[in-house]
């Protein structure tokens, strides 16, 4: 749903349309125009081809924009593609037959203060349809919305289809007798736009309870929905959660900060091991990997949907109740996403803590390996982080603490033997004396 986001299938509950929704699947045939190509400076497929697009009928055009640039240049960043927002799609058809579609122009069908995006049904697109991709040409209506509501003809330069000499030829035509042109929201009046599910705040329980399918039917979809996830959601957790299957060798700087945890629980006399299974979750899964599987689009150039976004939402949520110690009580108020995943997490929690043991028993990082790792590190990536801000960042919460840290320092085995108490009052000094 182009308004909600909401989805016919889904892991997350919230983002499930549960109304039954007719719908068509159907493909066009999408080519780039030439002005489109140059203007983004990629031609994907070498020449001007006419490219197959899986679609629903249901589509609003943007959605149909969208998916037509996910088809095109799926082999292009995502980044680096043209945006829908500085493209039009023209429908072509016959020897001159062209006409631009909108989300919304002067044939978007309004009840009452509603008014329903339009879709590739609304203008009767037909499988099988030829497109392009063409500049906006939103520059061409830049008038404003005129105050006689009744009046919204606008046309432009575009060949349109002729509908009353094309209305026997098969009922594939849009049922347009002029040009469609963009229009401005008409937000002061309280119009409210809808797709494929009209949320009416108004409505009574008895006629939400008609529109809904029952509980079971669309569980099932959510159900459908994991399956279809299911074996990358088992082969993401298990490489995450795993020594030997990973591609490539464990870094140093986990085994190394695990058994520094391992240490500090030593010598804190805490023999309770749900207490660093818990440290070591909060340090690497749940502060590393829960923000990646949210948010993928922080390691690899690609767009993310509202309801992709909910959907990694669930798979995150369903990775920290891994990691937890607690066993989770489900009952008749259990979230959907706890409920999708019961049989799942106990496995998953056995691979978590197989992770931890199997790193324990490895052979422990000596410091000189870790200074040599984390020096080959620092000349790796020298170019690419200011060192002297990151150092000011340091400071300003070594200044900050100053006190506690000199105690804790003087106290630590380890820092005494370095004397890092020491060579802290002489960055104090330093600093001071620059000042």
């Amino acid at each position: 749903d182009f308004v909600s986001h909401e989805a016919r299938y889904s892991l997350s509950e919230e983002k499930l349309i549960r109304q039954q929704v007719e719908f068509r699947s159907m493909t066009v045939f999408v080519s780039m125009s030439p002005q489109t190509i140059y203007m983004s400076g990629l031609d994907p497929h070498g020449e001007n081809m006419d490219i197959p697009v899986r679609v629903l009928d249901c589509d609003t055009i943007t959605q149909v924009k969208d998916k037509s640039l996910d088809t095109i240049y799926r082999a292009i960043s995502h980044s680096q593609r043209p945006k829908h927002s500085d493209l039009d799609l023209e429908w072509r058809t016959g020897q001159s037959g062209r006409l631009i579609l909108y989300d919304e122009d002067s044939t978007t069908k309004t009840e009452g203060d509603w008014k329903r995006i339009n879709t590739l049904s609304h203008y009767r697109v037909p499988d099988g349809a030829l497109l392009t991709l063409i500049p906006k040409q939103s520059s061409m209506y830049n008038i404003s919305t005129m105050s006689d509501k009744s009046d919204r003809h606008l046309y432009h330069k575009y060949e349109t289809l002729n509908m009353s000499k094309m209305s026997g030829g098969g009922g594939h035509s849009p049922p347009l007798s002029r040009a469609t042109s963009p229009l401005n929201h008409d937000f002061e009046s309280g119009i409210k736009m809808w797709h494929l599910v009209r949320h009416d705040t108004d409505n009574t329980k008895d006629d939400q309870r008609s529109n809904k399918l029952v509980s079971e039917i669309y569980l099932t979809r959510l159900l459908a929905t994991k399956g279809t996830v299911q074996k990358f959601v088992d082969d993401l957790f298990e490489t995450i959660f795993s020594t030997a299957h990973r591609g490539s060798a464990l870094p140093l700087a986990i085994k190394y900060l695990f058994d520094f945890l391992d240490d500090q629980a030593l010598q804190h006399g805490i023999q309770d091991s749900d207490v660093v299974h818990t440290w070591k979750s909060n340090s690497l899964p749940l502060r590393f990997w829960v923000n990646l599987i949210k948010n993928p689009n922080f390691v690899f150039d690609l767009g993310k949907s509202n309801i992709v976004d909910s959907c990694l939402s669930v798979v995150a949520q369903t990775f920290m109740d891994a990691c937890s110690t607690s066993e989770h009580q489900l009952g008749k108020d259990s979230p959907s996403s706890k409920l999708l995943y019961a049989k799942d997490i106990p496995i998953y929690k056995d691979w978590v803590t197989r992770y931890y043991q199997d790193i324990k028993h490895m052979p422990a990082i000596s410091d000189q390996d870790m200074n040599a790792m984390l020096a080959e590190e620092s000349r790796i990536h020298a170019n690419e982080f200011n060192l002297n801000s990151a150092l000011h960042e340091l400071y300003t919460y070594a200044v900050k603490y100053n006190e506690q840290l000199l105690l804790t320092l003087e106290e630590d085995e380890f820092s005494c033997k370095q004397r890092l108490a020491y060579k802290l009052e002489q960055v104090h000094n330093a600093m001071q004396g620059e000042l």
